[in-house]
């Protein structure tokens, strides 16, 4: 396995708590008035105007009257409210199933006043925004205009199989208010699935900053205690009846496309439980990989596409998967050792690692596979990635933004967007993964 490691210099004053901004709006803190709501924007709130300012309305929908009350005032041109009153409610407005979310209560949720098909509605518009604003696409666009964001099995709740929760000074576990420290005490938390709630939820943590928790395909349940720095401290794996101490990297169990993959207990997976095959099967079928091709899959994690793919290209193809994180290599190695194609790389994806990994290859990709984190491959990985001259490149993307700065970053170098899915692998929260295929312009 290939080796490249970052300086690991962190930037300066990182880890140190941000002090509190003032407020350098219009001093509207607190205060209360009636506005129209505009449309969703991206972020889990929606768009409306007073008195020549914009205000972003969480708890509100498109086309309501409510009162709001202003939680931020600390920029000129806008501020932050929730929508404490609806005056006149829009059809997509349901009564909330969780009893903890609502204005100034739990932050983990931003749509649990929304039907689900409201939901879906409200993120494909989203999408459909940040790929005409940011990614410069005619709004036209039959991949637009048609674009729906498919739901995933089970409903809009108990689908998250993994999930991180604060925890008080008390021990008390719980999520934080949005944009807060605060942490809101929960008894129960209705889109996490019920093991991993129970498993943080009916106890206390004294000591701890906060508590992964993470359910495998077995019902193994592992939790992992943080200090209030995020360090891990102590893990421990419920199984059968039996709750005993583990190592932090002991590995779970996953299924996704047919077989059985590794990861560690509490690492990087699709939180739910049916989103890793539906994006399995999006990768697959936009690749198209054809028996002798070469594969490229950047930011492979636990190789899950690199080897769902690898049966396609056949003894004769080959397929290389680019990884920073080491126990996500080890573990992308236990589950590429039976496909004789796959290698797994270890290094940071960016421009200069990228370029120097194409020249000790040799062989240029037919297929470019991306999965970035949350910011994006950004405009150099983009270029390098577009200088191979893949017949396919297809980017698997959890934010919109991100995916529509992409979209022009490609479309500069000279590939153009062919394909567009999405799925609501987030029900009740404002997030959704799409799968662009992009094809040389």
């Amino acid at each position: 396995m290939a080796e490249r490691r970052g300086s690991g210099r962190r930037r300066p004053g990182a880890g140190r708590p941000r002090a509190e901004r003032p407020d350098r709006g219009g001093g509207w803190t607190g205060r209360e008035f009636e506005v129209a709501v505009g449309p969703v924007a991206h972020g889990g709130h929606c768009v409306a105007r007073h008195e020549g300012r914009v205000v972003f309305v969480r708890h509100a929908l498109p086309g309501e009257r409510v009162v709001v009350r202003v939680t931020e005032d600390r920029q000129p041109g806008y501020c932050r409210a929730d929508a404490v009153e609806v005056l006149e409610a829009a059809p997509d407005r349901v009564e909330r199933p969780c009893p903890y979310s609502g204005p100034g209560r739990c932050g983990g949720c931003d749509w649990q006043h929304v039907s689900w098909e409201g939901q879906r509605r409200l993120k494909a518009d989203v999408v459909r925004e940040q790929l005409t604003r940011l990614g410069r696409l005619d709004a036209a666009d039959p991949l637009l205009t048609g674009l729906e964001v498919e739901p995933l099995p089970g409903g809009p709740l108990r689908w998250r199989s993994r999930a991180r929760f604060a925890v008080d000074r008390a021990g008390v576990p719980g999520l934080r208010r949005h944009r807060s420290h605060d942490v809101v005490a929960l008894d129960d938390c209705p889109i996490t699935v019920e093991p991993a709630a129970r498993a943080v939820l009916d106890r206390r943590w004294p000591g701890a900053g906060a508590v992964d928790v993470a359910v495998d395909s077995a019902g193994t349940v592992t939790t992992t205690r943080l200090d209030r720095r995020g360090a891990p401290t102590s893990t421990r794996v419920l199984a059968a009846g039996q709750d005993v101490p583990a190592e932090p990297a002991g590995r779970a169990g996953r299924r996704a496309g047919g077989r059985d993959w590794e990861v560690e207990g509490t690492g990087f997976w699709q939180v739910h439980e049916s989103a890793a095959d539906a994006l399995v099967a999006a990768v697959t079928g936009l690749a198209a990989a054809r028996p002798g091709e070469t594969v490229l899959d950047l930011y492979a994690g636990a190789g899950l596409f690199g080897g769902a793919l690898a049966p396609s290209v056949g003894d004769s193809g080959r397929v290389v998967c680019v990884e920073a994180d080491a126990e996500a290599c080890a573990a992308a190695e236990a589950n590429l050792g039976g496909l004789p194609q796959a290698e797994v790389w270890q290094g940071e994806v960016d421009a200069e690692g990228l370029t120097g990994l194409l020249e000790e290859l040799g062989d240029a990709p037919d297929v470019v596979v991306l999965d970035p984190p949350r910011a994006g491959a950004g405009p150099a990985v983009s270029r390098v990635v577009a200088g191979t001259g893949a017949r396919a490149v297809v980017y698997v993307a959890c934010d919109p933004a991100s995916l529509g700065r992409d979209v022009a970053a490609l479309a500069g170098a000279g590939y153009r967007l062919a394909a567009l899915r999405a799925f609501d692998a987030f029900p009740m929260t404002a997030h959704v993964e799409c799968v662009a295929l992009f094809e040389p312009a």
